[in-house]
């Protein structure tokens, strides 16, 4: 019972908004002169980060909630796992549908993983980010050259064939 207890104080100490890693992400991004909105109310999943310019929405993913395949601060707690299993599974399942959602809309995502965010690894993945956003900006608004058809014309000069 004692356990149970603690377990529900820890967790209901976590938030969902303005994690260290979210706010790492946020604080690199406007050093960098990009501007952005926090956890949008009308697009699917509320966004942590939206960039309206770039028509892009920035997940910051927690390694354990999300179930970050492959990483070594995901695994399953040891009590009560078939509860954690259903719960990251439907997680995970709800980000997928979400970021069909925005695809549909006409928006792109990127998720960044908690681990991805550690000290070590923190610069590349921030200018990771920093070049997909600029790419993402220049292909959306490249200018796209109109080409005529080619066509047989005649000249306003020429006779007509008979």
């Amino acid at each position: 019972m004692v356990v149970s207890r603690q377990r529900s104080y820890n967790m209901s100490c976590i938030h969902g908004k303005d994690t260290k890693p979210e706010i790492i992400v946020r604080q690199w991004l406007w050093r960098r002169g990009f501007r952005y909105r926090l956890n949008h109310p009308r697009l699917p999943g509320k966004p942590d980060i939206v960039m309206r310019k770039y028509r892009t929405c920035i997940f910051v993913n927690g390694c354990f909630w999300h179930g970050h395949e492959g990483c070594k601060y995901f695994s399953v707690p040891k009590t009560n796992t078939p509860f954690w299993e259903n719960k990251i599974r439907r997680n995970q399942e709800r980000d997928r549908k979400v970021c069909q959602q925005l695809a549909t809309m006409g928006w792109h995502s990127i998720t960044i993983w908690e681990c991805e965010l550690k000290p070590s690894k923190r610069e590349h993945t921030l200018e990771s980010l920093a070049y997909t956003l600029n790419r993402i900006f220049l292909q959306d608004h490249s200018v796209r050259r109109y080409e005529m058809p080619q066509e047989d014309a005649m000249m306003a000069a020429e006779e007509t064939p008979e």
